[in-house]
């Protein structure tokens, strides 16, 4: 799969109808007019939907006669899965390494407070109880 089937897969799946078709087909196999059924439009208007669907790799129907079952296909989602995945590692990096600085800068600013802390107290001045 090429990076134009996954701009097929991404806009496919923009359309809050098809999503919803997606969701409902990842409980299982259904006919075309069990996935029409909660929807106001016609059956033609659900072919559309399942054309794109069918043209970005996500879902398919065996040849033959009606009525004929739509299927999920899950490797459309591996290549999402891995292109998403890609990009989240990329992030998690620059943050580890954003910690990493702040953290460091939290330590040096500590190590500071603690050398001024000692320099601001006059030579001689022990402990109050001490006098």
């Amino acid at each position: 799969m090429t990076t134009d089937t996954l701009s097929r897969v991404f806009a496919a799946l923009a359309d809050p109808t098809r999503r919803d078709m997606v969701a409902r087909l990842s409980e299982g196999d259904a006919t075309v007019s069990q996935l029409a059924e909660p929807y106001r439009m016609t059956l033609q208007a659900v072919y559309k939907h399942l054309r794109v669907l069918e043209d970005a790799g996500l879902v398919s129907r065996p040849r033959g006669p009606q009525p004929r079952s739509v299927h999920l296909e899950v490797q459309a989602f591996d290549l999402m899965d891995t292109w998403i995945e890609r990009y989240r590692a990329r992030a998690e990096l620059r943050y580890r390494r954003l910690d990493a600085v702040l953290a460091a800068m939290k330590g040096d600013e500590h190590e500071q407070d603690h050398r001024d802390g000692h320099r601001s107290r006059p030579e001689g001045a022990g402990h109050p109880d001490e006098s």
